[in-house]
């Protein structure tokens, strides 16, 4: 690493933002977290607390509640729904930081490069869990495929590429650096939208239903016609797991939901408190995708 350490911003104190800034901060990095309202309280007075194996901890970070246009960041990590992004981005554009990674779902770059031009490095995070009374219950995946993916738009391996990689390294985070990252975003889109059948009018399904034939027949129904127009619309599928469930008879899909339903991180990811505020982006995400698909077949 450089002699003078890295400054990092969290631009978010959800789920995702906070796993990041808990796992950079802990391993002794200039982090701080951008957060508002009841949340920013929260860590201000009790630090980000914590689910470490059962025991509930909580670690000190630095918070600020606004950005201020001269407070210069190496790299502002943007860990915020898809349909909070342009947003997100509007708040940052006349910051002088010159690098902002968004880790979300999308199907594009159009709309976010008005805001913020070149400095804009799309990606996509490596976690997953839920927030419990205050309380972070979240992880990093464990695998490389599993692991924070970020790339330029057009594939090549910059400099801030590499320092990001650097940064990922230095503290032990799995990463893929994705040379077709709109192809890899379109592609787990293509997946993240069937949790539209996990959704009623005003929640969350029961597990007991989440599991049934009946709304895992249209989870498989939905994997692999959504993973067809993708192709048929000329588009890459990535990576080779997702291209793969294309392939996958129904049954075959609806054992492996089936068996992911069986573990209390994964119902909490899929069904949790962060499920439910996912609810929004998943909508929209359905709605742009089938729109985009359309177009380009």
């Amino acid at each position: 690493m450089r002699a003078n350490p890295y400054r990092l911003l969290i631009f978010g104190a959800g789920v995702i933002g906070s796993v990041y800034a808990l796992r950079l901060a802990q391993s002794g990095l200039d982090v701080t977290i951008l957060a508002r309202g009841k949340r920013l309280e929260a860590l201000r007075r009790e630090g980000l607390k914590y689910n470490d194996n059962g025991t509930i901890k909580q670690l000190s970070i630095k918070t600020i509640e606004k950005l201020e246009n001269d407070d210069c960041y190496d790299f502002i990590l943007v860990p915020v729904r898809y349909d909070q992004a342009e947003s997100a981005l509007s708040a940052i554009k006349d910051n002088w930081s010159k690098n902002i990674v968004t880790l979300t779902n999308t199907i594009g770059y159009d709309s976010w490069l008005e805001i913020v031009g070149d400095r804009l490095l799309p990606g996509f995070p490596g976690a997953g869990g839920d927030i419990k009374q205050g309380v972070l219950y979240a992880q990093f995946g464990s695998e490389k495929h599993q692991g924070t993916i970020f790339g330029e738009i057009n594939g090549l391996t910059t400099e801030r590429v590499k320092e990001l990689a650097q940064i990922f390294e230095s503290v032990n985070l799995h990463y893929e650096i994705q040379e077709n990252i709109r192809a890899f975003h379109i592609s787990h889109t293509a997946l993240a939208i069937v949790n539209k059948h996990f959704y009623t009018n005003d929640g969350m399904v029961d597990i007991g239903t989440a599991r049934s034939a009946s709304t895992l027949s249209k989870i498989a129904a939905a994997i692999k016609q959504n993973i067809r127009l993708v192709e048929q619309a000329g588009i890459p599928v990535i990576p080779p797991e997702t291209k793969a469930m294309g392939e996958m008879s129904d049954n075959d899909i609806i054992s492996r939901y089936r068996q992911m339903l069986s573990n209390d991180f994964i119902i909490d990811v899929k069904l949790g408190n962060h499920a439910v505020s996912q609810k929004a982006e998943i909508m929209l995400l359905d709605e742009m995708f089938h729109k985009m698909t359309s177009i380009r077949r």
